[in-house]
């Protein structure tokens, strides 16, 4: 039997896929160069956008396409990745031709992942989210927010480092909250309840669904155990969130020559009115602050962010206010996405989607001419 993993999204997708694929190896599949040559698909999804949603779907219709064109069986079909939240009765209905549906989070541990790279590894450390910002499907896709026991991913690292490879990069959907998750149960089942009605006031900050650290934060311990692991040269970590970036850690980064130069903070809008909106749970003033601090202490580390152009509401004077941030800011490199409405968000429940798509385009077009068309720079590279 052969396998062919078909994978949208981001660095966590691909790690997942990496995972599946060790699943399948451990079962004794084989490898399929092709699609077209396999036995069984699986399409690992990401659903944080529309577009991915619509590449995804694009890709199964073509699939079967090809398959009855040539009057031949189609393949076993196997759908997992965050847009499993749709559940199981509308994937079904909306995509006729899967004939599996596995949850993203019974992606785990029990076999080890095949790794097409040789010097650098995608290390997950956590799963899952509790932030909630208010565009975010994560939390309905992943669930709650758990993190890996320090001995499991040095165990990992320790491997991979045995191996041969040099480079790591630590994933999560908040890194640095690593060790620092709580839940909140009624707020828990308010969000999950697709069918409640609320208001953005009965949302929590961010930072309430995480606990405050005492002594040193566990991610910048992870961090210095890992770097004392021999073999291993560069330490990455995606993606971090601008409120439990402690002091600590830009510490760690100014000291810990080890820490990759590169750091991604995703800011998503340089509007007080717009983050407040988005539940990020700090203003742009604490984002600079964080910036200067981390630039004070480690001159030669660049910055990259996330930033969401046409997000319900927003006005052209908010737009105005990114666009001077990013001029201040002078990021290394920016991932700008035009807002996309995801079923069963807050922000889906709350706000008016009131932007034109010629107007999210012409933001999404001004920002990134401004921060990554005009630099003339190679990209930080985090795959090898």
């Amino acid at each position: 039997m052969r396998y062919f993993i078909k994978t949208f999204g981001c660095q966590q997708n691909k790690s997942d896929s990496e995972r599946i694929e060790g699943d399948y190896q451990a079962r004794g599949y084989k490898s399929s160069p092709s699609w077209k040559t396999a036995d069984e698909i699986i399409v690992n999804t990401c659903a944080v956008r529309q577009r991915a949603e619509d590449r995804a779907r694009g890709f199964l219709v073509n699939v079967v396409k090809y398959f009855n064109e040539l009057n031949l069986e189609k393949p076993k079909i196997i759908l997992t990745g965050c847009m499993t939240h749709h559940g199981n009765r509308k994937l079904y209905e909306f995509l006729p031709m899967v004939d599996e549906i596995l949850p993203v989070g019974e992606v785990g541990f029990n076999s080890k992942a095949v790794r097409r790279e040789k010097l650098h590894a995608w290390v997950p450390i956590s799963t899952g989210c509790n932030s909630f910002c208010t565009f975010c499907i994560v939390p309905y896709a992943r669930g709650r927010e758990k993190t890996r026991e320090m001995k499991d991913i040095s165990a990992e690292i320790k491997s991979l480092a045995a191996r041969g490879y040099k480079e790591v990069t630590l994933l999560g959907m908040n890194v640095n909250s690593w060790g620092l998750e709580k839940v909140g149960i009624g707020f828990r089942k308010l969000l999950m309840d697709k069918d409640k009605k609320f208001k953005r006031s009965d949302l929590p900050t961010n930072q309430s669904q995480y606990l405050k650290p005492k002594g040193t934060p566990p991610f910048v311990r992870l961090i210095r155990s890992i770097s004392k692991i021999k073999g291993i040269e560069k330490i990455r970590f995606l993606t971090s969130n601008p409120w439990d970036f402690h002091d600590e850690l830009i510490e760690e980064i100014a000291i810990n020559k080890k820490i990759d130069r590169f750091i991604h903070i995703p800011i998503q809008s340089g509007s007080n009115k717009v983050l407040k909106r988005m539940n990020r749970g700090y203003t742009k003033e604490d984002y600079i602050n964080l910036v200067t601090k981390l630039r004070n202490k480690a001159p030669e580390v660049t910055i990259g962010t996330d930033l969401i152009v046409g997000f319900p509401g927003e006005t052209e004077e908010e737009f105005k206010e990114t666009v001077r941030l990013a001029k201040l800011i002078d990021w290394e490199v920016a991932f700008v996405a035009q807002y996309s409405p995801r079923p069963g968000t807050a922000a889906w429940r709350v706000y008016q989607d009131d932007i034109s798509p010629q107007e999210k385009k012409r933001r999404w077009e001004v920002l990134d001419e401004l921060i990554n068309k005009r630099k003339l720079y190679k990209r930080p590279k985090i795959v090898s």
